[in-house]
């Protein structure tokens, strides 16, 4: 069976991948800072779906756990054959009023471990074949504070290097989720009707994942869940940068 390892698995999104890829019969390696939750849901996809879970908690904000994960994607005896790039989280859009060690660990888990564990997914799959997902956001198409520069990263890059390694048999899809149901938004206090976000925004975390997936299986450099926000992604390429900015400031995504 192929195995895939996920990060911020925990909960939300991650969570949702973990589900649908052992519905699948895909064994699965669950990262998150959390090993309770890990364990819970380890436990649930064992008894459900009969594959092999393994459980690794790590903090991607610190360098020594991100290569601990890194290692275990490099695990020749034991392949990784799908990696999901799902952990982040948000702050507050105002940059000059957060605390900058914040911003800095911010960075450091949508960018930087991302990019440390893509390099060694890269390297490892190589060859055999693989593919790697990296959950960013619409909000990477357009401008405002540091999590639409993260994600806009890792959207650039993922184009990139789908196209480079492609030839080798590993895709890079990017997929790129609206405002959706999960804890992500909740922890922020960001629900539906609620800073000027309609219900008609909201997306469910199944769809996303569902679509994400095959997208991925059809080796799209970049995914954008639902009718909606495909229009509204289109939209960005032509309407101003300064229309867009101040319409993002009413939410997250």
């Amino acid at each position: 069976m192929p195995t895939a390892l996920i990060t911020g698995a925990s909960a939300g999104l991650g969570a949702e991948f973990a589900r649908q890829l052992a519905a699948k019969g895909a064994d699965l390696v669950l990262v998150a800072r959390g090993a309770e939750a890990l364990e819970t849901l380890a436990a649930e996809l064992r008894t459900r779906h009969g594959v092999a879970v393994e459980v690794l908690t790590a903090d991607l904000s610190v360098e020594a756990e991100v290569a601990r994960v890194a290692e275990r994607v490099s695990d020749a005896g034991h392949p990784i054959d799908m990696l999901v790039n799902n952990a982040g989280f948000g702050l507050p859009l105002q940059f000059a009023d957060n605390d900058i060690d914040d911003e800095v660990r911010h960075l450091r888990v949508h960018v930087e471990a991302s990019m440390r564990l893509m390099h060694a997914g890269i390297r490892s799959m190589r060859g055999r074949g693989g593919r790697i997902v990296n959950v960013a956001s619409v909000a990477g198409f357009i401008s405002r504070s540091t999590y639409s520069a993260c994600k806009g990263w890792l959207i650039g890059f993922s184009r990139w290097a789908n196209s480079e390694y492609s030839r080798d048999g590993v895709t890079v899809t990017a997929v790129c989720p609206g405002f959706t149901h999960t804890a992500f938004h909740s922890r922020m206090g960001l629900e539906p009707g609620r800073e000027g976000v309609p219900a008609l925004m909201w997306l469910d975390a199944p769809l996303v994942v569902r679509e994400g997936l095959r997208d991925a299986a059809r080796g799209k450099a970049v995914s954008i869940p639902s009718l909606r926000y495909k229009v509204i992604v289109a939209l960005t390429r032509v309407l101003p940068g300064s229309l867009t900015a101040g319409v993002a400031r009413r939410g997250r995504v």
